[in-house]
């Protein structure tokens, strides 16, 4: 498994990012969050320098933040996830509350069953084979750190995840809902909701609902609110973990 330190001491801190991105892309995120532990990312499997290509079940990247958790000696770990990363959190503080502190979950709904991988694959068979350069993939690829997503190789650029992964490890959501892990987690959480993150509506509401959840709607922000609307992404994390852990 491939998993980035971002230094800090005391208090485990694990961050989960989202599909198609990697460990890295928290950088600027673990600048601040090292004040309050020690900050610990992994890439996650299909993603990164992970070698591991599957299976894909959420249950098995929970396994695996399990692993990192224990190696590496965060418990019990505020655990942060962005997207994919945000539901793992939830599976994972459901499952193994002993090892989870708190969570902090952005953007991310437990219920998108019909929702199919052919709705947006499309875009992503437009892409050429390869890229031609950084700047190309910019005028194809708006996403916030596109950069760390990518590699050249000698025929181009090319995403860093693989494709296929990525459909195999979507095409679960549409097929079940987590609420049984949202109505197990029982340790205190902070929900950040994407105003422009084209989500279904109501349903963090219902999570903050059923959890006792702080639930924050940032508006004027896209999917990824913590590259996307920083500043009050920090000042809703930093208020949450000033409650439950101390800075050192």
């Amino acid at each position: 498994m491939s998993v980035a330190e971002f230094g800090g001491s005391g208090q485990g801190i694990l961050l989960l990012h989202g599909l198609m991105s990697r460990a890295s892309t928290w950088w600027t995120v673990a600048q601040w969050l090292k004040r309050y532990g020690r900050v610990v990312a992994p890439d996650a499997r299909g993603h990164g320098r992970n070698p591991v290509r599957g299976p894909f079940r959420t249950e098995d990247f929970v396994a695996d933040a399990v692993e990192v958790i224990e190696q590496y000696d965060l418990a019990p770990a505020v655990v942060i996830g962005h997207s994919m990363g945000g539901l793992h959190a939830w599976a994972l503080a459901a499952t193994r509350p002993d090892l989870v502190r708190a969570v902090v979950a952005e953007d991310v709904v437990p219920d998108n069953r019909g929702r199919t991988v052919e709705e947006w694959k499309w875009y992503f068979d437009a892409w050429p084979p390869a890229f031609e350069s950084l700047a190309h993939v910019r005028t194809v690829v708006d996403v916030p750190r596109v950069e760390e997503l990518f590699e050249e190789r000698e025929d181009g650029w090319h995403l860093v995840a693989h494709l296929p992964d990525l459909y195999e490890i979507a095409s679960e959501w549409g097929e079940r809902d987590y609420w049984h892990y949202v109505d197990e987690i029982r340790c205190p959480m902070l929900v950040v909701e994407a105003g422009l993150g084209g989500l279904r509506a109501g349903q963090m509401a219902e999570v903050a609902r059923r959890t006792g959840a702080t639930h924050l709607v940032v508006p004027e922000s896209g999917h990824v609110v913590h590259d996307q609307a920083p500043e009050v992404y920090r000042g809703a994390v930093e208020a949450f973990l000033s409650g439950s852990i101390d800075p050192v």
